[in-house]
Parts: C-alpha cells; structure tokens; sequence
C-alpha cells in the first residue's frame, strides 16, 4: 500500500456535466455565476463547458457565451469538453482564457462505445488517431489517455483489469504513431459498477505496468460507494479526482434514467479534511456553493453534506 498523499487534486466538472444534462434550460447568466463562485472556495481546476452540437446536447449551445462571460480567477485552470475538430477549432478560440489539451478517449466497453458513439472499437480508435493528429497540427499536446467504463458497463457487464489494460495498450499504440507523451491516464467508473476491491485490483494491474504515469479517477456515485472507492483509492496513493459540486450531472448514454452523477466534491473534500489530507479548498464555502447549484436547478441534488453540513461546523458549535 502507497503512502497517504499529502494534498488530493480535486478536479471540478459540476458546471460542464451538470448543466449538459438538466432537462430545464439553465440561463447562461447562473451558468456563469456558478463558475465564478466555484473559482471563490479554492478550487484550481474547474471544467466550465462542452463544446458539442446543440442539437445533441442542447444544454451546452451557449458554451461560447459562457466562456465570454465568467471572469477568471488568477491562478485557476479552466477547461473544457469537445469530441472533435470542430470543437477543439471552438476551444481554440478561448486559448487565452481556457487551458486546453488534448486526450486520447476509449471505452473498455464495446457495447458501450456503440451506445454512446455509435462506433465500433475499431473504428473509435481510428476516430481518435484522426482526433490526435488535429490536436497536434493545432499545437495543442495530447497528453492525457482516459478509458470510460473502467470497471463495469450496463450494456456489457463487469470489465476486468486486463481489459483497462488492453484498452490502455490501444490508446498507448495511437500516441505512438502520432507522436504524443502520455503522462496521465483517467479510469472513469461511467455507470458506478465499482466497489472498492475492484478499484484497488484495476488500479494495480494498471501501475504494474505503467508506474510511471499519473492516475485520475472519474467516480460516478450511481450506486452511493463513490466516497468508498475514493477513501480505497487515496489509500493506494491516487491524488487526482474528478468531482461535481452538488452531485450535479449523469451520464446520459448509461441506460440508467435519474442515476447519479459524479462524487460530489464537497464530500470528497469532506473525506480528505477527515483523514488529514490538504486539498486546498474552503469546504464550508464549497457546500454553499452547492445549495447555490441546488437552487439554481431546482430540484433536490445528490450531495447530503449540502443539507447537513461540515463536522467542523458542528465542532465549532460544539465548543
């Protein structure tokens, strides 16, 4: 077993996966209020937008306005999503206000790839050698490799480490021939098939043969064990989550109507701050930020800790 980190990464997407999927509008002005506030807690990644096709995903066709409008925080990166040329030349376009690089995204799944790309395995790897080659003539360094479905799909069924690692092989012989330097991989839980055995095996197997690489994980708390696959995942030394203020988002492609979106990052702060682990982040401010997302869909979210607020401040009260 690693040792504990000294400080975990929380990486903030509750702005772009959240408002991808409320079925209501969202007004580009509270869309902008919710990232200012996110940047005001201490947070220093924040995923502010998608740059998709609106007619796909409708809740992002003011991406361009959003990112007009917020005012960026010094010392904050902010980033985006896209899937394509076009949206990377839409990304491109912000390169004074975003930080934009460029990844290689597969699927351990192959039945989740059709659902959610309506492509073969095959024909997705030649979708991203065509996606990382329009990176790197942009000038943008493809440096991240990420597997969706990482360890379970409802289409397919459990996924087992020498899967991830396969996947991984594929996306590695793409950045070959491209000539990118991978340095992080991102294991995503899409449809919350992990528990936390199954996140230390993949996490092993995965550094067995890659030490050297940096690992995220993107926890969706579809089944309510994101918390403990984070706590057995820190154990192991993992410092870098993919979080969701509130527990705003969802995977729209998972066949799971109403499930859960990502770990909500205030509880994932919440379980740093309890082991002793720096994160850089007012969890007091994070949770009003939370109430404020939960007002500004409005509807309940996922995250109990908006409702029942910090131990600390009930130490406080306490004393």
């Amino acid at each position: 077993m690693s040792d504990l980190p000294k400080h975990v990464h929380v990486q903030e997407e509750g702005p772009r996966e959240g408002f991808q999927i409320e079925p209501g509008p969202i007004s580009t002005a509270d869309k902008i209020r919710l990232i200012e506030a996110l940047a005001e807690t201490g947070l220093k990644h924040i995923q502010v937008c998608s740059f998709v096709s609106p007619k796909v995903v409708p809740g992002w066709a003011d991406a361009e306005a959003v990112v007009e409008g917020f005012k960026a925080k010094p010392g904050v990166h902010y980033t985006a999503l896209w899937f394509n040329e076009n949206g990377l030349n839409r990304a491109l376009a912000f390169r004074d206000k975003l930080t934009i690089g460029g990844s290689i995204s597969l699927t351990a799944s192959e039945a989740f790839t059709k659902k959610n790309l309506n492509r073969t395995h095959a024909e997705n790897l030649t979708a991203m050698k065509k996606n990382a080659t329009a990176h790197i003539a942009a000038g943008v360094a493809v440096k991240r490799l990420g597997v969706m479905a990482a360890f379970g799909c409802n289409y397919q069924g459990d996924i087992t480490p020498a899967q991830v690692v396969s996947t991984i092989e594929d996306g590695l012989k793409i950045a070959a021939e491209v000539g990118a330097d991978i340095t992080d991989f991102s294991l995503a839980d899409t449809m919350g098939w992990a528990i936390p055995p199954r996140i230390e095996r993949t996490i092993a197997e995965v550094r067995s043969r890659w030490p050297e690489k940096r690992i995220t994980l993107h926890l969706h708390d579809t089944r309510g064990l994101a918390v403990a696959n984070a706590h057995a995942a820190i154990k192991m030394g993992i410092d870098r989550f993919d979080a969701t203020v509130g527990g705003l988002g969802g995977c729209p492609f998972a066949g799971q109507k109403g499930a859960a979106g990502n770990i909500c990052s205030e509880e994932l702060v919440l379980l740093c701050q309890e082991m002793g682990i720096e994160t850089g982040v007012d969890l007091d401010a994070l949770i009003e930020v939370g109430r404020m997302a939960e007002e500004i869909v409005g509807h309940q979210l996922p995250s109990e800790l908006i409702h029942a607020g910090s131990l600390d401040a009930f130490r406080r009260k306490a004393a």
